[in-house]
């Protein structure tokens, strides 16, 4: 993976309008000379473009995973995508949609269909049946049990295993259909130029009766198994978990990348409460084969820096539970009250672990602390993602989340080219992309990173090469910061406003 600074984004999102040749605009936003994002990023990664992407899920339940919406373009876009920047993928390991025609034709036929067994039953699962204890150790991010009662269209009635929704049908990986889907999956990427993949709900994967169904070692087994299929397509893999933070070190030993999902909230624990205590904690053992993110499709994970739910005593979490509970309150403020309407309770699509907002509103619109988060995010060992919101320091939709009342959505805007052209001359952005071709251009954070000496209130970072290095120094209680790094002319800084 080229070490450089990726892009997060829905193709239709961003400057998209539905009519075949969003992928084609995207490559012209991010490569064509004279563009607002011309040569700022080295890859993107590209979030579900398959068929269709507007279902129960943003694309996350897709009909037919291997079809690209024509809403967008087709593969011969992306494979042109994949001519001027490394393009990432998901592959949606964990299930599919009620309206896939795999689940269609059992629906249809019951057990005379060749995708019998593809769709776990809770029968399948727990054959001689599950007691209460086994049900509630089952771990699910949202309320309530993986599990949907439904009456298939032959007349037979089954308890389908739904980890999410309703409408997203979880999937027997070990099945041979199971297989054959997965697998067909990864040579249609590979077949048009795609080289990296996002495992998304892999922790999920495997149901076994009597355990958690959620990171198990047999899960592993699977990752281990998929990986070594995807290397040989020449494809690298990234495995997208939301988990107590020393779990997240233990799956950073044995898969190629994972999400760094503790930053954001650290981040923004460190701002609030003048502090850098926890942050550096953090960075002193966190896994160096991470993808940074400040913001991503979903909300600011609460989970990856809080206490195992399974032994809160034995495994406390980066803070305090009353300082974690006290940061969410303080996004919620920080947004004038906009993220609680679309977190937990207040809104469809229920996270347990998630606070939903923009980065930008989380931190209250302060645009010299949000560029020092990102130079944070930039300076931490790993490749930097920006997810196309928090690229244009975007604000809340509330009238998105008012119409589809999916808390997510307050951070999903859908973009025309006239708003991207003007947030790309709001300062806030013009800075923010200065920042981004600074990480990818200079030579030092291609060598050895370091974390200095320093005060419980100031974070202190290096990165050096040869003759060049790089400095980022924040002291979070005095608000003062410095970025310099070597330069032809000797030293030069970076001006946060």
């Amino acid at each position: 993976m080229k070490n450089q600074v990726q892009l997060i984004t829905y193709v239709d999102r961003l400057g998209g309008r539905r009519d075949g040749a969003d992928l084609a605009r995207l490559k012209r936003l991010v490569s064509e000379p004279g563009a607002p994002l011309a040569g700022v990023f080295g890859g993107v990664h590209l979030l579900p473009f398959f068929h269709a992407i507007d279902g129960a899920d943003a694309g996350f339940d897709p009909i037919d995973h291997t079809q690209v919406d024509p809403r967008l373009g087709g593969w011969a876009d992306i494979k042109s995508l994949t001519e001027v920047v490394d393009v990432m993928a998901d592959v949606i390991v964990n299930h599919m949609s009620s309206e896939s025609p795999q689940f269609l034709d059992y629906s249809e036929k019951g057990e005379a269909s060749p995708y019998a067994g593809l769709f776990p039953t809770l029968d399948a699962v727990f054959p001689q049946g599950a007691s209460e204890r086994e049900l509630l150790a089952v771990y699910r991010p949202r309320p309530g049990l993986p599990l949907t009662y439904a009456t298939l269209k032959n007349g037979e009635r089954r308890i389908l295993w739904t980890t999410f929704t309703a409408a997203q049908i979880d999937i027997a990986v070990h099945h041979p259909q199971g297989r054959a889907y997965l697998s067909g999956i990864l040579r249609t990427f590979a077949d048009n130029g795609i080289r990296m993949v996002r495992l998304d709900a892999v922790g999920y994967a495997i149901k076994k009766a009597g355990d958690s169904c959620f990171m198990m070692p047999e899960t592993f087994e699977f990752i281990a198994e998929f990986a070594q299929e995807a290397r040989s397509l020449g494809i690298e893999v990234l495995v997208e978990i939301h988990s107590y933070y020393q779990r997240q070190i233990e799956i950073a030993a044995r898969v190629d990348w994972v999400y760094d999902f503790a930053l954001p909230p650290l981040v923004l624990h460190a701002f609030n409460f003048r502090t850098a205590t926890a942050l550096k904690r953090w960075v002193a053992i966190r896994p160096k084969n991470a993808l940074t993110v400040l913001d991503t499709h979903d909300g600011i994970g609460i989970i990856d820096i809080g206490a195992d739910a399974s032994d809160r005593a034995a495994h406390p979490g980066l803070v305090p539970p009353q300082e974690l509970d006290e940061l969410v309150e303080r996004i919620h403020a920080a947004s004038q009250g906009q993220s609680r309407k679309a977190t937990g309770a207040a809104a469809s699509n229920l996270d347990l672990y998630q606070v939903n907002c923009t980065f930008f509103d989380a931190m209250g619109r302060d645009a010299t602390a949000y560029l020092l988060a990102r130079a944070i995010q930039f300076f931490l060992p790993g490749v930097p993602q920006v997810y196309y919101v928090g690229l244009l320091a975007g604000h809340n939709d509330m009238d998105l989340l008012a119409r589809s009342q999916v808390g997510r959505d307050i951070n999903r805007h859908y973009y025309t080219e006239d708003e991207i052209a003007r947030d790309c001359e709001r300062p806030v952005v013009r800075r923010l992309i200065e920042l981004i071709r600074l990480r990818n251009q200079h030579a030092a954070f291609q060598g050895e990173f370091t974390l200095l000496d320093s005060g419980d209130t100031v974070l202190h970072l290096r990165w050096a090469h040869g003759g060049d290095w790089a400095e980022l120094r924040v002291d979070f209680a005095a608000g003062t910061h410095a970025l310099t790094y070597s330069a032809a002319g000797g030293l030069a800084s970076f001006a946060f406003s």
